[in-house]
């Protein structure tokens, strides 16, 4: 007979204790450890977090200190509801635009000057209520030259003022196409020291109310509303040989100096020697061959006649600087209101230093034509050099203003505005 042996499985029983060993099922066995999760590296684990965390602190204050020196950056949005602004954000900010069809009914860009991050927006289809409003500073351009334009933008105006009022917007600016007799009566009320909200005015012509601190005289520029666009000078348009010594193109009005002008011309016989289309009626828009055949003219003639209009200032004194085509300029005071101090009219051109040729009277031209004459191409091509520089830096010292102006008086609570040596010099040179 044969005995089978039964063999069990012993398990080896370990008799938990306070404070004694436990452990953890491996395998069928039990392999022990001590109590409290003994770890041999804990030490090292300890300062190894805490170099970790000094690091990272280290790293935080670091970080902080960038932020803190990094240049501070304040927010601004223009609404264009006037041509005008075509010539701030192209001309003088010389912001892009996007569509670039220039008949787009919404068109917009961005673009960044000193501390402040500028977002614009033009077009028909900008209207109340519907401008993505993310920011508490806006520039409003509005025209104020006639009666109907002047009703619009007060509508402006009072939607404006409600987005004060609701606290939406903290801060308002406005650039004004002034009425050419320097009338602009409709817009003292919203002014703030007349208890309105509107902090800054940046005003066309020589109105008696530009202080240079709360209202500043803004240039008139181009014609952006007949399509006038933003020239860029080449070689071709400095060294050319220019056929013609003038131009004039435009409406000649009745008892006008520019019938003087048209007179002495004719009985001079300097009319070959000028470019000259005269129309008996103002027209306001431009077609797409009358623009180039103004364009040429300003290429082709080393000077650009500029006779009075309603005001002194014209838009053809800076499409002739755009061309390099020396405007000259009949420095008269025209009927109205506006400002009538020693340097008037053109004082904000005048201030800068434009190297233009200022005549009283066109009777004087002439003897300017004859002075044309002598010259040598060297001579003219040095000129046309001097006046395309000092266009462009004419724009700059506006772009620099503006953004300085608007960064003094709407974010000076935010902290002092400091001015480096090397922006100082620039402004200065």
């Amino acid at each position: 007979m044969v005995t089978t042996k039964v063999i069990s499985r012993v398990h080896r029983v370990v008799k938990k204790e306070s404070g004694a060993l436990s452990g953890v099922r491996d395998g069928g066995a039990v392999a022990p450890f001590l109590a409290g999760d003994w770890n041999p590296w804990e030490d090292e684990q300890v300062d190894y977090n805490s170099a970790l965390t000094k690091k990272r602190e280290a790293f935080k204050q670091h970080l902080g200190r960038i932020d803190k020196n990094k240049p501070k950056r304040y927010r601004v949005q223009i609404w264009g509801k006037a041509a005008i602004g075509i010539y701030l954000w192209e001309h003088i900010l010389e912001g892009p635009l996007n569509p670039t069809d220039k008949i787009a009914q919404w068109r917009e860009g961005e673009l960044q000057s000193g501390k402040i991050d500028f977002s614009f927006y033009t077009g028909p289809a900008v209207v109340q209520g519907h401008v993505p409003l993310d920011m508490h500073s806006l520039v409003l351009v509005l025209n104020g030259r006639e009666q109907q334009k002047v009703s619009y933008s007060t509508r402006w105006l009072e939607h404006v003022q409600s987005l004060v009022q609701s606290h939406t917007v903290s801060h308002v600016a406005v650039v004004l196409l002034g009425n050419e007799h320097c009338n602009n009566n409709f817009i003292a009320p919203y002014l703030k020291r007349n208890g309105g909200f509107v902090e800054l005015l940046f005003l066309v012509y020589d109105s008696p109310w530009v202080n240079d601190k709360d209202v500043f005289q803004w240039p008139l520029g181009v014609a952006t509303y007949r399509q006038f666009p933003m020239i860029r000078p080449n070689a071709q348009l400095i060294t050319s040989n220019r056929p013609y010594l003038c131009n004039f193109l435009g409406t000649v009005y009745k008892n006008s100096s520019r019938e003087t002008l048209m007179q002495v011309l004719k009985q001079s016989g300097l009319e070959k020697e000028c470019i000259t289309t005269a129309r008996d009626k103002w027209l306001p828009q431009e077609t797409a061959d009358s623009l180039r055949r103004y364009q040429t003219a300003l290429a082709e003639s080393e000077l650009t006649l500029c006779p009075v209009g309603v005001n002194t200032e014209c838009y053809r004194i800076y499409e002739a600087c755009s061309y390099g085509s020396v405007p000259v300029v009949e420095d008269v005071l025209t009927p109205g209101t506006c400002a009538a101090g020693p340097s008037s009219p053109l004082r904000l051109l005048k201030a800068a230093g434009a190297p233009f040729i200022f005549i009283s009277d066109w009777k004087e031209l002439p003897a300017i034509l004859e002075r044309e004459r002598g010259m040598s191409q060297e001579q003219r091509v040095d000129r046309r050099r001097r006046l395309l520089e000092w266009y462009a830096s004419f724009r700059q010292q506006m772009k620099e203003r503006f953004t300085e102006v608007i960064e003094e008086t709407f974010f000076k609570s935010a902290g002092p505005l400091f001015l480096t040596d090397k922006h100082l010099k620039a402004i200065q040179g």
